[in-house]
Order: structure tokens, then C-alpha cells, then sequence
């Protein structure tokens, strides 16, 4: 029985070791993915702020046509 019960504790060390490379590399992984989602979102206020200028000016040609001559 208790060769069972220490058959269930995980020693080797070449698991160890390949839980921990794999936990470094999804590590880098989530740090990649989380520097893509900052430069997406950077990217999509300057796209937004250049969408909301664009229509500030179309609004305003607009008024210029409005106005008497």
C-alpha cells in the first residue's frame, strides 16, 4: 500500500522540469498576447479619434455651405 500512495507523489524530475519549460513558455506567451492587446487598443483610440475628428470636419464643411453668401 504504501508504494501505491508514493506512486501518487511526483518526484521525477524530468516532469518537473517539463512543467516548469512549459509554465515559462506560456508565461511568454500571455506577456505577447497581453503587449498585443495594449498596442490593439492604442491603435484603435488613434483610429477613433481620427474617425471622431474626421466627422467634426465633414459636420463643419457643412455649416460652411449653410451659411449666407
Amino acid at each position: 500500500m504504501a508504494k501505491a500512495l508514493l506512486g501518487t507523489f511526483h518526484s521525477d524530475q524530468r516532469t518537473a522540469a517539463s512543467v516548469m519549460s512549459e509554465n515559462t513558455r506560456l508565461r511568454v506567451r500571455v506577456r505577447d498576447l497581453e503587449e498585443l492587446i495594449a498596442r490593439l487598443q492604442d491603435e484603435n483610440d488613434r483610429l477613433a479619434q481620427a474617425a471622431a475628428v474626421a466627422m467634426l470636419d465633414l459636420h463643419s464643411e457643412e455649416l460652411k455651405e449653410m451659411q449666407p453668401v
